[in-house]
């Protein structure tokens, strides 16, 4: 009942020794830690890319990171029965940053790494909520990155859906 706190926790350990100079992520991490966050369905490095947007940029802050970590979450148990994906995309797999979709603008490659991001295929390489992704959702209404995760899991694989979805938050 406390994963949350231990999330935060752990965000909060690694914040301060990247900001100590530590850039070595996984040497963040106890054993214990890295249990844990496969339990989450996370890996090291996805939490590392917050922090270090976080402490470089100024964001997304720790409760985003949090709120994209329970949405992980939830789908791992919802859907997936708490067992990961064997599978894994690269960036190779992705979208390149200037197709369309619907007359969006870099929406392929966010929604790819959305749905990669619920089911945990990330690469470590790959931050779901990195600058580009962030820009997306600000220019389409200013949309949490959790918020839009979840609407991406609602659509299951209907682009429609979730086009819907991005158009009703722009007006």
């Amino acid at each position: 009942m406390t994963w949350n706190e231990q999330f935060l926790t752990l965000f909060t350990k690694c914040l301060e020794q990247y900001q100590a100079g530590n850039s070595d992520y996984l040497s963040h991490y106890s054993e214990e830690d890295l249990s844990f966050l496969k339990s989450i369905g996370y890996k090291p490095r996805e939490l590392f890319d917050f922090v270090e947007d976080l402490a470089d940029e100024g964001l997304p802050s720790k409760s985003t990171a949090l709120l994209v970590a329970a949405v992980r979450r939830d789908y791992l148990f919802t859907v997936q029965n708490g067992e990961l994906s064997p599978h894994e995309i690269n960036s190779l797999d992705l979208p390149t940053f200037g197709d369309t979709l619907d007359g969006l603008n870099y929406f392929p490659r966010i929604l790819k790494k959305a749905r990669a991001k619920l089911k945990g295929e990330l690469d470590p390489d790959i931050m779901y909520g990195c600058g580009g992704d962030r820009k997306f959702l600000r220019t389409h209404g200013n949309i949490h990155p959790a918020d839009f995760l979840r609407n991406v899991w609602a659509s299951g694989e209907s682009d429609e859906h979730i086009i819907n979805y991005l158009r009703s938050q722009s007006t």
